[in-house]
């Protein structure tokens, strides 16, 4: 749903009308004026902003006694940038109206005042107290339940029980926090995470994790600015940084975010020096087969982002005997002219990590049907195995190909694939518009290990924890249940020929560690997912909405006793990334 578009501005009123903002706020998310127009609201201008969604936010100095009802509400001015200031005393006529967002994907609305004309009172006002937001006043239940029409939309606001309904409840008023550690580093759009609540679960290097569907954390605030960065810079900050002193605003909501602080004032960013992690060194008879997201490679990214991924093979990873790839496009990137070879984007890849010190890598992958895995379109994103041919051999077998169906041919020793590489039933309707596993035979010591490379559907389409539907649907969530179906059946066939089997399959599987899809995929004990052994505060490969959260995952077969596994923090927590993922290392004695 667009945002209404603004008229020409008429006259401003010149008497306060009979409503107040806490009238048109309500006790719930919808107002009770909505699609009325209203005259003469009053109220102090707390906040301008002259860019994206333009406008500003008023707050009624004096306030009902209701807690529920939020006494600031955005006034939205369209493609005309605001012409008031912060102080000033203002008369607002305007139709009161709910903008949502994201209205398919699920979000909240916003209230507020479209199409406005604006009488200026008076100026240099003191501006209302805002609300300190902290540990003391965050509800520990983050939502209601829904109302009938499965919404919290018109659900009676409970700020004292709910988190949503306490954020709601303060929609458009001034807020503070004090002293707040980062959670999310800073992104491209100038914003980060703060975690107002410091009994949200911290990891071990200073994020909030995310640990079930239950228990969302409650602190978590995404933090914009009102100036544009062309004025202000907003602070570059990693993880674990902090905003010392007090970062204030009005309290406004979005899609990417849900409710987020759009600051007038800016704490001072302190530096915690997050380092990026080296993993540990592997033993000679240690194999070590590694996964790494590398976000959309292709021959056409800077020459950087190779060296940077390269490097992070070479030295974060200490060159891994085998490489799991995630999101290898093909030869030309997103151009969509049906070219699915990547030849050129791995060779490109190799070279680079030589050029960083590693070995001379060789591989194998197989390239998909134009148009039929996903991901950017035109990209044919795939997934890749690397090997250092000095320390591990790949077994060939002919007959893989995009369309054709790895199988278990043999038993006990003598069980092989019958195409190395390969790919797991790509005609299954699992796998539409989705990557198919790449399944890959190896012998390491004259060991023979099966590597299995996924990328499982992302979660576009599902609604987010901050939705207006209670619970969120998860929707993305059914296909990849049948994705860890099908994988699990193959791996099980695989050690049914052979109880002894070593198997490692890793890679994006884009779901947690506690999700109904990676409980198909260990089900009968076939696999075991390593993260569950990280000690609880390690458990995240990915930041996202302020939660350090598990999406990429190494598992195991039974037999693969031995496993020494590690999640190598280089991306996730830092403003300046490679990928977007952390890549993951296992060392294994077969």
């Amino acid at each position: 749903m667009a945002a209404p578009s603004a008229d020409a501005a008429p006259a401003g009123p010149t008497e306060p009308g009979p409503l107040r903002i806490h009238d048109i706020q309500g006790t719930t998310r919808i107002s009770p004026q909505v699609g009325k127009a209203v005259a003469g609201v009053p109220g102090i201008v707390t906040g301008v902003r002259g860019y994206g969604s333009k406008g500003f936010w008023i707050q009624d100095p004096n306030p009902d006694a209701d807690p529920a009802t939020s006494e600031g509400v955005f006034v939205y001015t369209g493609s005309a940038a605001p012409t008031v200031k912060v102080g000033d005393s203002v008369l607002v006529s305007g139709k009161v109206t709910e903008y949502y967002p994201n209205f398919g994907g699920g979000s909240q609305s916003l209230t507020q005042l479209s199409g406005p004309a604006v009488t200026v009172v008076s100026s240099g006002n003191p501006l209302p107290a805002p609300v300190v937001v902290d540990t003391r006043n965050i509800p520990g239940t983050y939502s209601p339940a829904a109302g009938a029409d499965g919404t919290v939309n018109d659900v009676t606001l409970n700020p004292e029980k709910y988190t949503l309904d306490f954020y709601e409840s303060l929609e458009g008023m001034l807020v503070e926090v004090k002293d707040v550690r980062v959670v999310q580093a800073t992104d491209k759009y100038n914003e980060l995470w703060v975690a107002a609540d410091k009994q949200d679960q911290k990891s071990r290097r200073g994020g909030v994790l995310y640990e079930s569907y239950a228990e969302p954390n409650v602190g978590r605030l995404m933090v914009q600015q009102q100036a544009p960065v062309s004025q202000q810079p907003f602070p570059v900050a990693n993880v674990g940084d902090e905003l010392t002193g007090t970062t204030s605003g009005p309290l406004d909501y979005n899609q990417f975010g849900g409710y987020t602080l759009v600051a007038g004032a800016l704490g001072a960013l302190r530096d915690n020096h997050l380092q990026r992690e080296v993993t540990a060194p592997a033993g000679d008879r240690e194999l070590t087969v590694a996964t790494y997201n590398v976000e959309n490679l292709a021959p056409g990214n800077p020459d950087g982002k190779f060296a940077d991924l390269a490097q992070a093979v070479v030295t974060n990873l200490r060159s891994p005997d085998v490489v799991a790839l995630e999101e290898i496009q093909d030869n030309n990137g997103s151009k969509n002219d049906g070219t699915v070879d990547a030849s050129q984007t791995v060779a490109k890849f190799i070279a680079a990590i030589k050029a960083a010190g590693g070995p001379a890598y060789e591989w194998r992958s197989i390239d998909p049907e134009n148009g039929k895995d996903g991901g950017e379109p035109g990209g044919n994103i795939r997934q890749v195995f690397l090997f250092n041919p000095q320390r591990v051999s790949f077994t060939d077998i002919p007959g893989g190909s995009a369309t054709s169906a790895v199988d278990v041919a043999g038993t006990g020793a003598a069980t092989a694939l019958t195409a190395s590489p390969g790919r797991i039933d790509p005609a299954n309707e699992a796998w539409a518009n989705s990557r198919k596993p790449l399944v890959g035979q190896f012998s390491f010591r004259g060991k023979k290990v099966f590597v299995i490379a996924n990328h499982f559907n992302s979660k576009g389409g599902d609604q987010g924890i901050d939705s207006r539907f209670q619970a969120p649907t998860r929707s993305s969530e059914v296909q990849r249940v049948k994705q860890a179906t099908v994988e699990q059946a193959f791996v099980a066939k695989l050690l049914a020929a052979d109880k002894e089997a070593k198997v490692v399959s890793l890679g994006d599987f884009n779901d947690y560690q506690f999700s109904p899809a990676l409980a198909a995929l260990t089900k009968d004990g076939v696999l075991r997912d390593l993260v569950n052994e990280l000690p609880e505060k390690e458990q995240y490969s990915y930041v996202y909405q302020g939660n350090s959260q598990v999406l990429d995952h190494v598992l195991v077969s039974p037999e693969v006793g031995y496993a020494k596994y590690d999640v190598v923090h280089i991306n996730s927590e830092f403003a300046v990334q490679a990928s977007d993922h952390d890549p993951q290392v296992v060392r294994i004695k077969p």
